[in-house]
């Protein structure tokens, strides 16, 4: 027979859903007001945890700036206005972003990485935006910019 002391609180994340559990209860320890000894030592439990979950499942490191945002999106239950409400920015630049029409700012940068708790370097990272407008010119190999002056 099991003693209380012998049942375990937590195990090895075996899913999406206990994973969601797990970082739930990991956020209200680290922003409740008690500190004791086994509260800290249950975040650094916790965060273990899903720190290894995160190195098995993680496969956003080939994932570029806007996939991995795509990707947060879904794992999150979001909509694009529920991001353009997080970042306090219009729908139409929310999807202009998300349809790789214009860049990440260093403030756009920042709240994801806040909001998602991922590193500010998972968005900082160089990707290819969409050519629109004048794509027919980006490939003219000289232009013929220089004007006539006039003589006085």
């Amino acid at each position: 027979m099991k003693t209380p002391e012998a049942i375990l609180k937590y195990k090895v994340i075996s899913s999406k859903r206990q994973y969601r559990e797990y970082c739930n209860a990991l956020e209200q320890l680290v922003f409740s007001r008690v500190k004791d000894r086994d509260t800290k030592d249950e975040i650094a439990l916790l965060t273990l945890l899903i720190e290894k979950w995160d190195a098995e499942h993680a496969t956003t490191a080939d994932l570029d700036p806007i996939a991995l945002l795509h990707a947060l999106i879904k794992d999150h239950d979001l909509k694009a206005k529920d991001l353009a409400d997080m970042l306090g920015m219009s729908k139409g630049y929310i999807s202009d972003i998300l349809h790789y029409k214009k860049g990440l700012s260093k403030e756009v940068i920042r709240k994801l990485a806040a909001h998602f708790k991922v590193a500010q370097e998972a968005f900082n990272r160089p990707y290819q935006l969409a050519v629109t407008g004048n794509a027919h010119l980006s490939k003219a190999k000289g232009i013929n910019t220089k004007k006539k002056l006039a003589v006085a």
